[in-house]
């Protein structure tokens, strides 16, 4: 117990300094201010190129959603999720050891093209979120934590990071042993992170970049307002996809019937749900209720029923 107790303080002070300098110490590596630049980058995009252009400039929930971004990628492990998470590795990797298993990568690519490296876990990863993304949806306990992130009624590239911490841990677990059986370097997860960020945010935004034949390949702000679409013909949505949309042309759940810039966003009673970000960290706790989700209609192909 001393050693999970070691690593539990130890995660703490850790991650505080490794905060401290992110902030003090700006830089080509250093996530803090990656994170400001891009923002600040599709702030912009949507000041002078707006889509929805009677949209405000500081949207509905700008400031709310700009704190969950820091929330989420900072203050979440600061509180204490990285000192857990680390006891879980440890506690697992011990577990392993009782069988003899030391380490879990299966795939050895450190040998490979740095763009090999890269590219598979870029696409590896986001396949995965793509499952668990859909998963959020399929499973009523699990969408109580993601209605979170579907009660943005006005889209702009800050609602990326409106979600509940419980998603956190529901993704980084399910990610956990397939990318720890691949030999990737901590590099590579920076780099990787920095690039899925941006998509998110464009996918967010309230911007408009015709992609031609690529929007059947990465996500884009065209595609996924129609996942947070308010009224859908499909019980459990329609454009999982995280930064790539290919999964969702390839598994049938694609859905995009016509220009949805102006269609409401949300859910059935939106208006109800909490606006302060400590009651949406409680609501899911407190919400004992089943959301009542459309069925398919019939017009709908089986295969988009099913999904």
């Amino acid at each position: 117990m001393e050693k999970y107790w070691n690593i539990f303080v130890s995660s703490f002070t850790d991650y505080g300094g490794y905060l401290w300098r992110e902030i003090l110490n700006p830089g080509w590596g250093n996530y803090f201010y990656w994170l400001v630049g891009i923002s600040l980058f599709f702030w912009l995009l949507e000041i002078i190129l707006p889509w929805r252009q009677q949209q405000s400039k500081i949207r509905q929930d700008f400031w709310l959603d700009s704190f969950y971004m820091f929330f989420n990628f900072f203050l979440f492990s600061l509180v204490g999720f990285n000192a857990i998470s680390n006891i879980g590795v440890q506690a697992f990797n011990d577990f392993l050891a009782l069988f003899g298993i030391r380490n879990l990568v299966a795939f050895e690519v450190q040998s490979w093209p740095v763009w090999a490296q890269l590219l598979t876990l870029f696409v590896l990863r986001d396949f995965i979120q793509w499952n668990v993304h859909r998963l959020l949806h399929r499973s009523d306990f699990l969408w109580r934590f993601h209605k979170v992130h579907h009660s943005v009624q006005q889209m702009g590239f800050a609602a990326h990071l409106r979600f509940h911490w419980g998603e956190t841990v529901v993704y980084r677990t399910l990610e956990y042993i397939p990318l720890a059986m691949i030999g990737f370097g901590i590099q590579d997860f920076f780099l990787v992170h920095i690039f899925a960020t941006a998509i998110g945010h464009f996918n967010h935004s309230n911007f408009h970049l015709p992609l031609g034949p690529f929007q059947y390949i990465f996500n884009n702000p065209q595609m996924h307002i129609w996942h947070h679409a308010k009224h859908m013909p499909r019980r459990y949505g329609a454009n999982y996809g995280i930064s790539l949309s290919v999964w969702d042309y390839l598994f049938g759940t694609a859905y995009m019937p016509e220009n949805g810039r102006d269609i409401e966003l949300g859910f059935e009673e939106v208006e109800q749900y909490p606006k302060s970000f400590i009651e949406q960290q409680l609501h899911p706790f407190r919400d004992k209720t089943t959301e009542v989700r459309d069925t398919a209609t019939a017009e709908e192909p089986q295969k988009l029923q099913n999904a």
